[in-house]
């Protein structure tokens, strides 16, 4: 019997995708967390999860940390992103921190369906619509970020979601369990490891991975090659004979 998980907090979706998931897996045993941090509570126990449904808008979580959080909490289990955003490198961002697929809100439920036993077989799943053409994929600033993230524990990644929300040390300590000493050592490994030399620069790295960002990033890069490439063309065209 597969063990699925779903971290949605609307309600409404949240039955959506227990319904999808009725369609592919009748038999299949559901559990729900509507954060962040109630899914990790979740991961902690065994039996292990054959898959986790992630709506990377859960609180508990900004841009993409919480993909980050959950691959870290979970590195063997595949995670099947479930967003209504649709930008096409925004996916290919969210591809690269090692999901197993990525799927509309607004896709049907037979659509759903597909993706959960894709995803279950092994496949990465993609909708066309959202697949990057390899001849317009770019380097994005955000990915060299994406890849120091890769480096934090999991409790780093804890304690920079409070940095990011405002909070002081002994504030952190209160909100995870421990003590002011212990976060102070992991502030240190953080900003190391971020290569960010103040809590104020790691909250300025971290805001590169918000959504709106990343588009933002993403249409601009994809304007400047277009840009480049018309301005190649036309001085081509227009260049005197030799």
């Amino acid at each position: 019997m597969a063990r699925l998980l779903i971290i949605e907090d609307h309600p409404l979706f949240r039955e959506a995708l227990e319904n999808a998931i009725r369609v592919a897996l009748p038999d299949a045993e559901l559990r729900e967390a509507t954060s962040i941090e109630a899914a990790i509570g979740l991961l902690s126990s065994p039996p292990r999860f054959d898959l986790i449904l992630l709506d990377l808008s859960t609180p508990g979580t900004t841009g993409l940390s919480g993909v980050i959080r959950m691959r870290k909490s979970a590195p063997r289990t595949p995670i099947l992103v479930v967003s209504a955003h649709q930008d096409p490198r925004l996916v290919a961002h969210v591809l690269a921190l090692g999901v197993a697929g990525y799927v509309s809100k607004s896709a049907s439920k037979e659509q759903l369906a597909d993706a959960i036993n894709s995803v279950l077989r092994g496949d990465v799943h993609v909708p066309a619509s959202t697949r990057v053409a390899p001849a317009r994929r770019t380097r994005l600033p955000a990915q060299d970020l994406l890849k120091r993230l890769h480096d934090l524990t999991p409790q780093q990644l804890r304690v920079l979601d409070q940095i990011r929300c405002g909070l002081q040390n002994k504030q952190i300590a209160y909100e995870l369990g421990i003590s002011e000493t212990t976060v102070k050592v992991h502030v240190s490994d953080i900003l190391r490891k971020l290569q960010v030399a103040s809590r104020t620069q790691a909250i300025i790295e971290m805001e590169k991975l918000d959504f709106v960002n990343l588009i933002g990033e993403a249409r601009a890069s994809a304007e400047d090659a277009a840009s480049l490439t018309s301005a190649g063309t036309t001085g081509a065209r227009g260049a005197p004979p030799a």
